[in-house]
């Protein structure tokens, strides 16, 4: 049978020396004993299987009798790659349009054009393959396009959070030793401020500049910079139209490099190949029954998971792209849901809660599809984002899953509730997604399966073919997440009778008072159903008797109609929930600190959490003095 052994045990996952035939350094043999052959040959072949497994495609039949044969062959296991979908789009709906910016424009044969002559021009920029290049750029055109480019010139695409602080992105760079970055003119300075702080020694990245002529503030002067290279229209203008651009040779070879969005303060880079990409993208369009030439609004941060495989995923249907720059403006979005007839979008809850939060909200004249994931939504802003028009869809995935995994599959017999018990029920996050082969809830100490009755907790694991290939120079942190045929996730959840999984919280977020466990997703539920409420966050405050307390952080809505104290949202916890759930403390804040793709950095609430249990203790001694 097939086993797999590891090239060595402590191997570094690195890009220039990675085994591109296999995942992870891994690589196959075959195990066949003369006594097994024997048996395969005197027995059915549903009963040899079922003693010496082996793939179905080795078994042929031959004159009666089963002999091993090797179907494997160039016509046959050609990689899997979304790359060529830009190619079959080119085709099909040439002349359609592809992107949409402002006044710009393109069709799917434009940008297939472009795309080539911008992977020409990387590699004639000394590029191989193997290579790192990166890119900071917002929802624009030129950063679609090198979604493409530069897997197609051979090197691995970075796409980076271009609102990181200078510090965090030169460690970025300097860990992925990028060769190359794509700059957005408005991370011009950042990006020279995180390469000052290389070492002298260290060879520094060429920089490409991405202007935006629709911008009456593009600083003109930028591109003269001599720390830049060239102009991205320059590079893109250079290239050959007629490039044969580089497919993968094997469908494990690492096409893209994202890192984690640092809710912890502690990123990872998580390498994906080919493969996974290629499943991200058809597993989305499967699941979301996406039709042929929908309009796609770019809400979602290309660079959080390639935008969830949407950016060529929308090329094997041939979608119109509409790309925004400002992707977190709620009166943007609506204009440009209006303008361009929008029919589908992507969005963390905090997005959903933005739009439904809109003081100028109204129903939308058309129906929009919305898939929403990255952190649990409470019921309550489903519930109001639906009634706007919007249809949602829930899912969850991580970057190490490229994106949703898991959906929450509606039932028709679910129309059939009220408001409140559909958002409930849509709240949870689903069943695994066709394509993906398989979720489960287990104890995380022994890795069984826990009861599926929605109350007993575990830790949430997965398995399919969009999960990662491995962290980045970190073989111990891929080993602790995977392990035993599972990717362990580090979340919280429970399984429903129905197998419906339901999010919890993260292992690290889960607070522990007095020996009980509270769970701080279920807390901040009940706080957004308060009406004054727009965010909440809860985490752990340390308590000298209790161990930790609940500490609730929010926002108030702008439109609020009424002035809301701190010992009222107390007491409306204490309404809905055991009183041992009720947060001890609530802090009232104009807004709570996030990452770029909307999620709520738990890790500096947590910090200022500690803070205030140091400023009670300051104020306790005072007072004894």
């Amino acid at each position: 049978m097939a086993t797999l052994k590891p090239t060595s045990p402590t191997q570094n996952l690195s890009l220039h020396s990675f085994n591109l035939s296999y995942p992870l350094g891994y690589q196959l043999t075959k195990s066949r004993t003369p006594f097994e052959v024997h048996k395969l040959k005197k027995c059915s072949i549903r009963s040899a299987l079922v003693v010496n497994p082996i793939s179905p495609s080795e078994i042929l039949r031959e004159n009666g009798s089963a002999t091993l044969k090797n179907f494997k062959g160039l016509a046959n296991s050609c990689p899997f790659s979304p790359l060529d979908f830009l190619e079959r789009a080119s085709i099909v709906y040439g002349n359609c349009t592809s992107i949409v910016y402002n006044e710009t424009c393109y069709t799917w044969s434009q940008t297939y054009t472009r795309c080539r002559k911008l992977a020409s021009s990387i590699s004639t920029l000394g590029i191989v393959k193997g290579d790192v290049v990166s890119v900071l750029a917002p929802n624009v055109p030129a950063m679609y396009e090198l979604q493409f480019a530069v897997p197609m010139s051979g090197a691995i695409l970075n796409n980076v959070n271009f609102r990181l602080d200078p510090r965090t992105l030169s460690i970025l760079l300097r860990h992925s030793e990028s060769k190359l970055v794509f700059v957005d003119y408005q991370a011009s300075a950042l990006v020279l401020e995180a390469i000052s702080m290389f070492p002298p020694n260290l060879q520094r990245p060429k920089l490409i500049l991405i202007e935006d002529d629709s911008c009456c503030n593009t600083p003109s002067t930028i591109s003269k910079n001599e720390y830049f290279h060239d102009s991205y229209e320059n590079v893109v203008e250079s290239g050959d139209p007629f490039f044969k651009w580089l497919a993968p040779k094997s469908e494990w070879e690492p096409m893209t490099l994202n890192y984690t969005s640092g809710t912890t303060y502690a990123p990872k880079g998580v390498l994906h190949s080919h493969r996974s990409a290629f499943m991200m993208s058809v597993m989305g369009l499967i699941d979301w029954c996406m039709p042929n030439q929908p309009v796609y609004l770019w809400t979602l941060p290309i660079f959080h998971a390639n935008g969830w495989g949407f950016c060529w995923a929308m090329a094997a249907v041939g979608g119109t792209n509409v790309c925004l720059r400002r992707s977190h403006d709620a009166a943007t979005i609506y204009e440009a849901i209006h303008r361009h007839k929008v029919t589908h979008m992507c969005g963390a809850p905090v997005v959903l809660n933005m739009l439904s939060t809109y003081p100028k909200r109204k129903p939308l004249d058309s129906l929009v599809y919305l898939l929403t994931a990255g952190a649990p939504p409470p019921a309550a802003v489903l519930d109001r984002t639906e009634s706007l028009g919007f249809i949602i869809s829930h899912g969850y995935g991580l970057t190490e899953t490229g994106g949703p995994a898991v959906t929450c599959a509606w039932k028709q017999e679910w129309n059939e509730l009220n408001n409140s018990e559909r958002a409930s029920l849509k709240s949870r996050q689903g069943v695994r997604m066709v394509g993906f082969t398989e979720v489960d809830v287990v104890d995380p100490d022994t890795g069984i399966s826990i009861e599926r009755n929605g109350i007993d907790t575990g830790e949430i694991v997965l398995r399919g073919g969009s999960v990662m290939l491995g962290y980045l120079k970190d073989p111990e942190g891929t080993s602790k997440c995977m392990k035993n045929g599972w990717f362990y996730t580090g979340d919280v959840g429970v399984m429903h009778s129905d197998g419906y999984l339901e999010v919890k919280d993260r292992l690290k977020d889960v607070i522990i008072c007095g020996g009980e466990n509270i769970s701080s997703v279920e807390v901040e539920s009940i706080l957004y159903k308060h009406p004054a409420v727009n965010e909440a966050a809860v985490v752990a405050r340390p308590d000298s008797y209790w161990g930790e307390t609940p500490c609730a952080f929010v926002s108030l809505k702008i439109d609020a109609q009424m002035n809301v104290s701190e010992k009222e949202l107390r007491d409306f916890c204490k309404e809905n929930l055991p009183l041992y759930m009720v947060p001890r403390t609530v802090v009232i804040e104009e807004e709570l600190p996030k990452t770029a793709t909307g999620k709520i950095q738990k890790y500096l609430l947590r910090e200022k959490a500690k803070s205030l249990m140091h400023e009670s203790r300051l104020v306790e001694s005072v007072k004894a003095h």
